[in-house]
């Protein structure tokens, strides 16, 4: 009779032992789910420090390669030689487009990159000046010839006059059917998508429920615009006006008035003028949409085309 107590003890023992090395792994478990998730917000940090110096670094080889061009065309002007320019010109297209692959972005390279092209702009600068005076050593020697052909240059000067009036109406012919060929959209619609994919319209969306957007633009028929391959420039803009954007999944930069923006996403598509839908599918990577209102607007050859919005509650 003796035994029983003592099997009945072994066996809180080993339940206790159980008890303990489960709560073990459980602490472990928390423990290794903890540090992932650490590591997942560095990383993300790191991508967006990463992205904000992309977009920096682009502003200042756009800003270098506008100035390149002017000097280029300058020293032409000026009958200097610009072959060497041409080929610095081509590079510095080539690290513009090198700035698409975020991961691949080195800093202090492209720093070094940006204090040779302004060394160089400043050195052109120089030799612009130079070649002026030069030719304003030729100027002066035509002086004499300018001063005979008085008359003749009031012809011509008339016939300029001419000539710019008919450029003139021509350019501003030119800019109205530039403006009647382009693209308009006839809707802008916003249906939120959920983690299970299901599709959801009304315009106004719970944030928890809202896991992508699908932004549908239907274009209206223009018989004046050509039915070739587009762009269309989709930006997102949250709450507080601030332009959604990631450069690791295809945001980018276009040009607006002759001035960069950042833009959400973009699609190339073939226009055949039949009232056709562009349709949008955008994501946050895992971040949730702020509340509030949101705004779309839509870029196409220059223009905006088309503009629609949607609230996150």
């Amino acid at each position: 009779m003796e035994p029983r107590p003592q099997t009945k003890n072994n066996s809180r023992s080993y339940l206790l032992a159980a008890l303990l090395i489960l709560a073990a792994l459980n602490v472990m478990l928390l423990y290794f789910w903890y540090q992932e998730r650490q590591d997942n917000k560095t990383k993300d940090a790191t991508l967006a420090a990463k992205t904000e110096e992309v977009l920096t670094t682009k502003t200042k080889l756009d800003s270098i390669s506008t100035q390149l061009d002017s000097k280029i065309i300058e020293i032409q002007k000026l009958g200097g030689n610009v072959d060497s320019l041409l080929k610095i010109k081509k590079q510095l297209d080539i690290d513009k487009q090198q700035l698409r692959n975020v991961n691949a972005f080195d800093r202090r390279r492209y720093d070094q990159k940006v204090r040779f092209y302004r060394a160089l702009l400043t050195e052109k600068d120089e030799e612009i000046a130079k070649l002026q005076e030069e030719n304003g050593i030729l100027v002066k020697k035509n002086d004499v010839l300018a001063q005979e052909n008085t008359g003749l240059k009031a012809e011509r000067q008339t016939l300029s006059d001419s000539v710019v009036a008919v450029s003139t109406k021509n350019k501003e012919l030119s800019e109205k059917v530039t403006i009647a060929a382009a693209l308009r959209a006839e809707s802008v619609t916003v249906n939120a998508i959920n983690g299970r994919g299901k599709e959801r319209d009304g315009g106004s969306y719970k944030a928890k429920q809202l896991e992508k957007v699908k932004i549908s633009v239907r274009l209206s028929p223009n018989g004046l615009a050509k039915q070739d391959e587009k762009e269309l420039f989709l930006r997102i803009l949250d709450p507080s006006g601030a332009v959604i954007s990631d450069m690791a999944t295809g945001s980018g930069e276009f040009s607006y008035n002759n001035q960069g923006m950042i833009y959400t996403a973009m699609q190339r598509f073939p226009f055949d003028n039949s009232r056709q839908q562009v349709d949008f599918i955008y994501g946050r990577g895992g971040k949730r949409f702020n509340q509030g209102r949101h705004t779309i607007e839509v870029y196409c050859e220059g223009f905006r085309i088309g503009e629609g919005e949607f609230t996150v509650k």
